[in-house]
């Protein structure tokens, strides 16, 4: 079983510098010690804030400030480009309708990063 995800999680991307926080807005109106997730808590600077510094070549502006470098890797500032919902959730536990963000889910950037749960924000509550 895995640990439901709440408001505070911690987040790292695999191309990101630094952890992130995840932000889940109380409109789902389920609390498991704080307000908890689902799959479609997936906004980029609602949800998810940025990771730092980025080294993707898929993000442009890492691309042309290490071409501008003459080929050495650059990193600039992350700008999470978050499309599709974190994968798989927990299909068996709704919030508002969504499968709840566990936390062996992931998340996909498009610039090539995979963004995982380092912290769900609390340990008491746990989801199939």
């Amino acid at each position: 079983m895995g640990i439901a995800v709440c408001n505070g999680a911690n987040l790292q991307c695999s191309f990101g510098a630094a952890p992130s926080t995840l932000i889940v807005l109380p409109m789902n109106r389920v609390m498991a010690t704080m307000p908890a997730a689902n799959i479609m808590d997936n906004k980029p600077f609602v949800n998810i804030l940025p990771f730092g510094m980025c080294t993707s070549m898929s993000n442009p502006a890492v691309a042309s400030a290490t071409a501008a470098a003459l080929g050495v890797l650059t990193p600039m500032p992350c700008t999470p480009v978050t499309v599709a919902p974190w994968a798989p959730g927990a299909p068996t536990v709704l919030i508002a309708n969504m499968p709840a963000l566990n936390n062996s889910s992931k998340l996909m950037c498009s610039f090539g990063g995979v963004i995982q749960v380092v912290n769900p924000g609390q340990t008491k509550t746990m989801v199939p």
